[in-house]
């Protein structure tokens, strides 16, 4: 068994201090925290090797995840993974920073079209540049960037409720540039194709073998929005552990004390509205080549609680639980329909359960979720993972 020393002190009854190596197995400290002697390896990503042994479990798990899978299956992959993104963007601005927004979609609809224009094929209603993907999906980010340092200045000035209502305006104001801006959005009920999905000059709508592995169209958009999402991840994660990061920990917790600390508050505010903004734009970009064609009426506030039911429900603060919290949100209509399958009985010709639809249902046991998740587990699925590991790792004691 492989062992580690650790030395103990020890005095013999002439008083001389004698030392007495003690065998500590390995497997005791394997998953388990250390004592750390720097504040770097105290904030590493994978702080012991169970976290990264997990880590790249999981993430070999997902790649080979489309292999494994029927198609309607990849696709709502694909769909978690760019809600993912999204969920993330808006944990920096709520969760780490304490910034309420209602607004998430206005952001997610602007990278949307940014990518249709630069990436999209031009017709007599609306513009399309053809452009690569690896270079509108850049764009995508910038553009709501952009969008984000300019409305900063105005939401800095503001927290909590009016906050809210701010971004919850600028919504309604993007659903109505959405609406009537036809060159760029194909207007109000029609709406436009999205981007081409050419990589590198490489059509991924169209099958080809990578080391004679066929992937098809499904496959292909799965593992692009699976890199970025990994990417944006680890840039997100690295940013909370920053000392940009404390700052936004900072005003969220007490923002009059962080002014006093030295922080500066408008500036760690716009940071956050144009970090948050950028993921938005990229999910966007994202969300249009996933689901085909896109419409104004897709970016509204139901749009907006879709966000924050996946910061709520996956944890507030965590990156791990915004990434639980989208597949969740996305995988949670299929398991109810599934069930449906599973019990007849109640199920009624046209689908509804007990006179109400799956998206009813669906809304209901969002609010259930938020709710308990708030009251019972503030930290949410992350929370609980995070309960059940130190359960095990204490086991068999209680504390």
């Amino acid at each position: 068994m492989t062992t580690v020393s650790n030395l103990s002190g020890q005095t013999t009854p002439d008083g001389t201090a004698t030392q007495t190596k003690i065998k500590t197995p390995r497997a005791v400290l394997r998953g388990r925290p250390k004592v750390y002697t720097s504040y770097a390896a105290d904030q590493a990503i994978w702080n012991t090797p169970a976290k990264a042994w997990w880590t790249v479990g999981l993430v070999v798990l997902a790649f080979a995840a489309p292999f494994l899978i029927a198609k309607d299956l990849t696709n709502l992959l694909a769909l978690a993974a760019v809600y993912a993104i999204g969920g993330i963007g808006l944990n920096l601005l709520t969760g780490y920073a304490g910034q309420i927004s209602l607004g998430h979609a206005f952001f997610v609809g602007a990278g949307a079209y940014t990518a249709a224009v630069f990436g999209g094929t031009e017709t007599k209603s609306v513009i399309g540049l053809g452009w690569d993907m690896a270079l509108w999906l850049p764009l995508s980010a910038i553009v709501p960037g952009l969008l984000g340092l300019i409305v900063a200045p105005l939401a800095s000035r503001v927290r909590g409720l009016y906050l809210a209502m701010l971004t919850l305006g600028l919504l309604m104001l993007g659903e109505h540039f959405f609406n009537h801006w036809t060159a760029i959005t194909g207007g109000g009920g029609i709406g436009r194709a999205p981007a081409e999905v050419v990589l590198f000059g490489t059509d991924l709508s169209k099958p080809f073998k990578v080391g004679g592995v066929l992937i098809n169209e499904q496959r292909a958009l799965y593992l692009v929005a699976l890199v970025v999402l990994v990417v944006l991840a680890i840039m997100a994660r690295n940013l909370a552990r920053s000392k940009v990061g404390r700052a936004f920990a900072a005003v969220r917790d007490r923002d009059i004390a962080a002014e006093v600390m030295g922080v500066p508050l408008q500036r760690t505010k716009t940071l956050a509205f144009v970090v948050s903004s950028a993921y938005a734009g990229v999910a966007g970009g994202l969300l249009s080549v996933v689901i085909g064609r896109i419409s104004p009426e897709r970016w509204n506030l139901l749009l907006s609680i879709d966000f924050l039911a996946i910061v709520l429900i996956g944890g507030i603060a965590t990156i791990s639980g915004s990434i639980m919290g989208a597949c969740f949100i996305v995988l949670l209509p299929r398991l109810l329909e599934e069930l449906t399958q599973l019990f007849p009985s109640i199920t009624s010709e046209s689908g509804d359960i007990a006179g109400m639809s799956l998206d009813e249902i669906k809304t209901i046991l969002f609010g259930l979720l938020i709710v308990g998740m708030v009251v019972l587990e503030p930290r949410g699925m992350f929370g609980l993972w995070t309960r059940i590991r130190n359960y095990f790792k204490g086991w068999p004691f209680s504390y």
